[in-house]
């Protein structure tokens, strides 16, 4: 994908220097021909337009917040722009110069072309890892079609005195651009949050876009070196480069303060997890040495390879935090022997989660579903299942179970779950759900979405 968009933007600054080119001859060619009010209003134009352009690309290419394809887009966008004003300077001059219809004609059917290229680029700033065939399928129809105006007229002909002919599909370009205006609009409803104040900056491009249309089909100045569209792409795409920006501002802000809360949780889990190790290893000093001796290389093993694993702030592979998990059960299985038995179900890993997202759930089924049991003993069965849009990870016991809709003594949730519960939803928009009743054992699943 990198290498096309690479081609891409060789292939338009090729275009534009052309533009240039063939602006430059025009220029020259037809000295004597064009009325000085022209070089005035032309001037007048082009001096804002231009100076916006540039603002916008040196902001762009400087820019160190944005992605790197969302740079890479818009520095093909600017590209367009630029060949596109060209292409407006160029027919412009034709249009008032010396006769040359040929070079008019490949002229004015690049700018046919190129125009709805634009609102595809645009698709592409609001859906990144989409590929809109459907869209580059119209944008490939809409250049055949205007290309055929040099055999054909059935889209226009420049007479050799000069004079434009429309033919029947003269406006396929607008009808094509409409098409793509409403994909590009629900393109971008697809991720409107009326919350989000940036979001509008993405929604002014379309009264933008309209109003430029509008007034070229209304308003009829001539000299016009430069069209009202093309005005308004370009103030459209400044538009989406500041929607982009907000949106990286925003994300950034998030990022911070999740990273603040979750090195918060963390610091609770930690002291937790080691308490209840530590207490294993006291027990098992008392009841039989040798275990003791396992249960602290265990454990020293644990704090050994899983360090690294407590400081994460992002997902993790789903194995690593198995490991996590198999270590700690290993150690509480030292201190009750056969009275705690462990089952692994596990047919899928090749997903991430949080970590320590498990293994405070097993640590809540030992203690509930087995230390609490009336008969002594109890059984966890860790399981993994892969769904059509999501991975499940369960944790079942068969201890006495609960009331789910019961608030536990003194009002207060365990604050592991609801530590696991904040993490799953930050990090990967996952959800914990239970499945227990008096006498029949607890089931803990959590879900993570594969988007």
């Amino acid at each position: 994908m990198r290498t096309g968009l690479k081609r891409t933007a060789a292939f338009f600054t090729v275009l534009a220097a052309l533009l240039l080119l063939t602006a430059s001859v025009c220029a020259e060619g037809n000295k004597g021909y064009i009325p000085p009010p022209y070089e005035y209003v032309e001037k007048l134009t082009l001096v804002p337009i231009v100076s916006l352009l540039i603002m916008l690309t040196v902001i762009v290419w400087i820019d160190p917040y944005l992605r790197r394809r969302d740079k890479r887009i818009m520095k093909i966008i600017i590209l367009v722009m630029v060949s596109l004003l060209i292409q407006n300077v160029v027919e412009e001059r034709l249009k008032i110069g010396l006769p040359r219809p040929q070079m008019r004609s490949i002229v004015a059917v690049y700018g046919y072309a190129i125009r709805p290229v634009l609102l595809v680029l645009f698709m592409h700033l609001v859906r990144p890892g989409k590929r809109f065939r459907w869209a580059w399928t119209l944008v490939g129809v809409n250049a055949a079609v205007y290309c055929t105006t040099f055999f054909s007229g059935i889209a226009f002909i420049i007479t050799p005195d000069n004079y434009y002919l429309s033919g029947p599909l003269a406006n396929l370009g607008l009808y094509v651009s409409i098409l793509l205006m409403v994909g590009l609009g629900a393109t971008t409803l697809r991720k409107f949050d009326f919350r989000k104040k940036d979001t509008w900056a993405s929604l002014l491009v379309f009264p933008m876009i309209l109003l430029g249309v509008t007034l070229d089909y209304t308003v009829h100045t001539e000299p016009q070196p430069v069209t009202f569209l093309t005005m308004a792409v370009v103030i459209s795409a400044v538009f989406y480069y500041v929607w982009l920006h907000l949106q990286y501002v925003r994300e950034h802000e998030q990022a911070l303060r999740v990273g603040q809360r979750t090195q918060l949780m963390l610091s609770q889990i930690k002291p937790h997890f080691l308490h209840n190790a530590l207490t294993v290893i006291v027990a098992l000093c008392d009841l039989d040495p040798q275990r003791a001796k396992q249960a602290t290389l265990k454990f020293a093993r644990y704090l050994r390879g899983n360090m690294d694993t407590l400081e994460e702030t992002g997902p993790i592979p789903f194995e690593k935090e198995l490991a996590h998990t198999r270590l700690y059960l290993e150690i509480e299985q030292l201190r009750f022997g056969d009275a705690l038995q462990v089952r692994y179900e596990i047919t899928c890993t090749d997903f991430q989660l949080p970590a320590l997202t498990l293994e405070p759930l097993v640590e809540n089924a030992v203690r509930h579903g087995v230390r609490e049991n009336p008969s002594g003993k109890g059984s966890i069965t860790l399981a993994t299942m892969e769904m059509p849009d999501r991975y499940e990870i369960s944790v079942a016991d068969n201890g006495p179970g609960f009331d789910p809709n019961v608030v536990p003594a003194g009002g207060k949730k365990h604050i592991g779950i609801a530590n696991v519960r904040e993490r799953l939803m930050q990090v990967c928009r996952g959800s914990v759900e239970f499945d227990s009743a008096p006498g029949r054992g607890t089931t803990v699943r959590i879900l993570i979405p594969k988007e």
